[in-house]
Protein backbone atom coordinates (compact mmCIF):
# COMPACT_ATOMS: atom_id res chain seq x y z
CA UNK A 1 0.00 0.00 0.00
CA UNK A 2 1.47 3.44 -0.91
CA UNK A 3 2.09 5.87 1.80
CA UNK A 4 -0.12 8.99 1.89
CA UNK A 5 1.07 12.03 2.49
CA UNK A 6 -0.77 14.96 3.96
CA UNK A 7 -0.88 18.75 3.74
CA UNK A 8 -1.31 21.02 6.23
CA UNK A 9 -0.87 24.81 5.56
CA UNK A 10 2.00 26.46 7.29
CA UNK A 11 1.66 29.07 10.00
CA UNK A 12 3.72 30.96 11.80
CA UNK A 13 3.54 28.50 14.67
CA UNK A 14 5.77 26.76 11.87
CA UNK A 15 8.42 28.77 10.76
CA UNK A 16 11.26 27.45 14.25
CA UNK A 17 10.83 23.72 12.43
CA UNK A 18 10.92 25.67 8.61
CA UNK A 19 14.60 27.05 10.08
CA UNK A 20 15.27 24.17 11.40
CA UNK A 21 14.89 22.98 8.45
CA UNK A 22 16.66 25.44 6.38
CA UNK A 23 19.81 25.04 8.52
CA UNK A 24 20.36 21.26 7.49
CA UNK A 25 23.06 20.73 4.91
CA UNK A 26 20.87 18.53 2.38
CA UNK A 27 18.64 21.55 2.26
CA UNK A 28 20.64 24.21 2.48
CA UNK A 29 22.70 23.04 -0.45
CA UNK A 30 19.64 23.34 -3.15
CA UNK A 31 18.11 26.36 -1.08
CA UNK A 32 20.93 28.39 0.00
CA UNK A 33 21.23 31.19 2.87
CA UNK A 34 18.90 29.68 6.12
CA UNK A 35 18.05 33.37 6.98
CA UNK A 36 17.66 34.66 3.66
CA UNK A 37 15.34 31.62 2.92
CA UNK A 38 13.22 32.15 6.03
CA UNK A 39 12.45 35.66 5.25
CA UNK A 40 11.10 34.74 1.94
CA UNK A 41 9.11 31.91 3.13
CA UNK A 42 7.93 33.64 6.52
CA UNK A 43 7.22 36.85 4.12
CA UNK A 44 5.28 34.67 1.79
CA UNK A 45 2.71 33.72 4.45
CA UNK A 46 0.48 36.76 3.57
CA UNK A 47 1.56 36.69 0.03
CA UNK A 48 -2.31 35.61 -1.67
CA UNK A 49 -0.62 34.02 -4.86
CA UNK A 50 1.39 31.57 -2.39
CA UNK A 51 -0.17 28.53 -0.97
CA UNK A 52 2.56 27.08 1.74
CA UNK A 53 2.24 23.37 3.02
CA UNK A 54 4.14 21.66 5.60
CA UNK A 55 3.80 18.01 4.23
CA UNK A 56 3.19 14.91 7.09
CA UNK A 57 3.94 11.22 7.03
CA UNK A 58 1.12 10.39 9.10
CA UNK A 59 1.30 12.36 12.02
CA UNK A 60 5.39 13.24 11.29
CA UNK A 61 6.21 16.88 9.58
CA UNK A 62 9.21 16.20 7.68
CA UNK A 63 8.98 18.47 4.11
CA UNK A 64 8.02 21.77 3.13
CA UNK A 65 5.76 22.84 -0.18
CA UNK A 66 5.40 25.94 -1.64
CA UNK A 67 2.42 26.36 -4.96
CA UNK A 68 2.06 29.58 -5.99
CA UNK A 69 0.31 30.84 -9.21
CA UNK A 70 2.97 31.21 -12.18
CA UNK A 71 1.86 34.61 -13.51
CA UNK A 72 3.11 36.16 -10.11
CA UNK A 73 6.63 34.68 -10.41
CA UNK A 74 7.07 33.94 -14.16
CA UNK A 75 10.62 34.62 -13.79
CA UNK A 76 11.95 33.27 -17.04
CA UNK A 77 9.61 30.36 -17.78
CA UNK A 78 8.13 32.24 -21.19
CA UNK A 79 4.62 31.78 -22.09
CA UNK A 80 2.37 29.37 -19.81
CA UNK A 81 -1.59 28.68 -19.84
CA UNK A 82 -3.54 30.47 -17.72
CA UNK A 83 -3.81 29.24 -14.48
CA UNK A 84 0.11 27.66 -14.32
CA UNK A 85 1.06 26.86 -11.00
CA UNK A 86 4.46 26.55 -9.71
CA UNK A 87 5.93 24.19 -6.99
CA UNK A 88 9.45 24.12 -4.62
CA UNK A 89 10.16 21.94 -1.92
CA UNK A 90 12.32 19.97 0.03
CA UNK A 91 12.42 17.18 2.92
CA UNK A 92 13.93 18.73 5.81
CA UNK A 93 14.51 15.79 7.95
CA UNK A 94 17.76 13.80 6.64
CA UNK A 95 16.61 10.21 7.46
CA UNK A 96 13.05 10.82 5.11
CA UNK A 97 15.42 11.68 1.91
CA UNK A 98 16.45 8.84 -0.47
CA UNK A 99 13.93 6.48 0.58
CA UNK A 100 11.41 8.14 -2.92
CA UNK A 101 9.07 10.21 -0.65
CA UNK A 102 10.29 13.18 -2.99
CA UNK A 103 8.45 11.73 -6.05
CA UNK A 104 5.79 10.43 -4.23
CA UNK A 105 5.12 13.70 -2.50
CA UNK A 106 5.72 15.67 -5.57
CA UNK A 107 3.38 13.32 -7.58
CA UNK A 108 0.49 13.11 -4.79
CA UNK A 109 0.23 16.55 -4.80
CA UNK A 110 0.25 17.50 -8.44
CA UNK A 111 -2.38 15.05 -9.03
CA UNK A 112 -4.83 16.79 -6.86
CA UNK A 113 -4.27 19.85 -8.35
CA UNK A 114 -4.65 18.66 -11.67
CA UNK A 115 -8.07 17.17 -11.16
CA UNK A 116 -8.68 20.14 -9.91
CA UNK A 117 -7.92 22.00 -12.74
CA UNK A 118 -5.04 23.45 -12.46
CA UNK A 119 -3.32 23.16 -16.53
CA UNK A 120 0.13 22.75 -15.49
CA UNK A 121 2.49 22.74 -12.95
CA UNK A 122 6.08 23.95 -13.48
CA UNK A 123 9.10 23.78 -11.28
CA UNK A 124 12.91 24.61 -12.29
CA UNK A 125 15.45 22.36 -10.33
CA UNK A 126 18.98 23.78 -10.55
CA UNK A 127 20.42 21.57 -13.55
CA UNK A 128 22.88 20.16 -10.78
CA UNK A 129 20.63 19.01 -8.34
CA UNK A 130 20.29 15.46 -10.08
CA UNK A 131 18.09 13.88 -7.11
CA UNK A 132 16.05 16.83 -7.91
CA UNK A 133 15.55 15.98 -11.47
CA UNK A 134 15.36 12.31 -10.71
CA UNK A 135 12.16 12.95 -8.50
CA UNK A 136 10.43 15.25 -10.67
CA UNK A 137 10.59 12.75 -13.41
CA UNK A 138 9.45 10.03 -11.48
CA UNK A 139 6.59 11.92 -10.13
CA UNK A 140 5.46 12.85 -14.14
CA UNK A 141 7.46 15.72 -15.10
CA UNK A 142 9.25 15.94 -18.40
CA UNK A 143 12.48 18.40 -18.98
CA UNK A 144 11.73 21.13 -21.53
CA UNK A 145 14.15 23.30 -21.41
CA UNK A 146 16.93 25.33 -20.05
CA UNK A 147 16.00 28.89 -18.52
CA UNK A 148 17.26 32.08 -16.94
CA UNK A 149 16.02 32.56 -13.61
CA UNK A 150 17.14 35.37 -10.93
CA UNK A 151 18.91 32.47 -9.11
CA UNK A 152 20.85 31.28 -12.31
CA UNK A 153 20.25 28.52 -15.02
CA UNK A 154 17.33 26.23 -14.48
CA UNK A 155 15.98 23.58 -15.62
CA UNK A 156 12.14 23.81 -16.60
CA UNK A 157 9.83 20.70 -15.90
CA UNK A 158 6.56 20.80 -16.61
CA UNK A 159 3.57 18.27 -15.74
CA UNK A 160 0.05 18.68 -17.62
CA UNK A 161 -2.84 17.66 -17.42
Amino acid sequence: MALSYTFRPMTTADLPLIRYWLCQTHVREWWGDPDEQLALVSGDLTEPAMDQFIVLAGNRPFGYLQCYRLTAWNTGFGPQPEGTRGIDQFIGESDMIACGHGSAVIRQFVEAQLRNGVPRIVTDPDPLNACAIRAYEKAGFVRDRMVETPDGPAVLMVRAS
